[in-house]
């Protein structure tokens, strides 16, 4: 049986040039080379489920602007099922400029996120109809990353009914995680968030992502850190969005949080695969080299 991940969130445009020298203030520079793709937390993790074999769902808001069908074709050639709540929304998506240092694959992002649709009603009704819709095909876990909030919101109480466990990418805080926290299974942090402890949300699992320093986790009964592999950064664009992906196809394989003891080992995946990410340049090359790296999880 196909284990299959839900996620909601954001997608943007992404622009990415990389370039020698990330340019200084009023410097023109001749990029190296130059890539689109479909962009944001929660796209770039269901690409990474996808990649790792897996069913992906992206819940999402993309609309009719000529823009959006770029970020269709590339989750489409990805294997990521895209579904849609506001179709015939005319706004252009949410785009980023990317510039990647080709030194070191450091980058720089300039980004808009999504603002609420004049149809937002509309949407959320054409997302409990989607949600209705799933019916035995339960995914094995729910990620979230906070954007398009009512979207969580309802995503994350759908999943509470069904005991499917909800993994929020928390890489920096927002206004609905007040509300959204109680839902939550497991926060994963960034080191750059800064907000509420989810614990005193009543989250019993928190991890914390530092980049190339260990991988923090703490629960009601114990705590730890799992090293990061030594790699060579070519590109770290998207490097986290693709270990929340790893992380939830684990959650996902793994029958859920049940088996919580396992939970060392699902970072030390995610480790693996958003290490193997960054050996890569460009927004999409390195999803053949995971293809295979889900078969060995137990």
């Amino acid at each position: 049986m196909l284990v299959r991940v839900l996620l909601a969130g954001l997608c943007t445009v992404d622009q990415v040039q990389r370039v020698a020298e990330i340019p200084a203030p009023g410097e023109k520079v001749r990029s190296l080379s130059m890539d689109v793709a479909a962009g944001g937390p929660a796209t770039n993790a269901a690409v990474t489920v996808a990649a790792l074999g897996a069913g992906a769902t992206l819940l999402t808001v993309a609309g009719a602007h000529p823009l959006a069908a770029l970020a269709r074709a590339d989750l489409e050639a990805h294997g990521v099922d895209l579904v849609d709540l506001d179709p015939e929304r005319p706004d252009p998506p949410a785009i980023s400029a990317i510039v990647v240092r080709d030194s070191d694959g450091e980058r720089t992002v300039v980004s808009r996120n999504a603002h609420a649709s004049s149809q937002f009603v509309t949407y959320l009704r054409s997302l409990r109809a989607q949600l209705s819709q799933v019916g035995d095909e339960l995914p094995g876990c729910v990620l979230l990353d906070g954007h398009h909030p009512e979207v969580a919101l309802e995503v994350a109480r759908w999943a509470r009914e069904r005991a499917i466990p909800v993994v929020l990418d928390a890489g920096s805080w927002k206004p609905v995680f007040p509300e959204l926290l109680p839902l939550v299974d497991i926060a994963a942090c960034s080191s750059l968030y800064r907000g509420d402890d989810p614990r005193e949300h009543g989250v019993p699992v928190v991890i914390t992502t530092a980049g190339p320093d260990p991988v923090r986790w703490s629960t009601a009964d114990g705590s730890g850190a799992v090293p990061v592999p030594g790699t060579r950064a070519r590109d770290t664009l998207g490097a986290g969005d693709v270990w929340h992906g790893a992380f939830a196809y684990a959650v996902a394989q793994c029958q859920g949080t049940e088996n919580v003891g396992d939970l060392p080992r699902w970072i030390e995946f995610a480790n693996e695969v958003a290490a193997e990410r960054v050996r890569h340049e460009g927004p999409r090359s390195w999803t053949a080299a995971v293809a295979k790296m889900g078969e060995v999880l137990p």
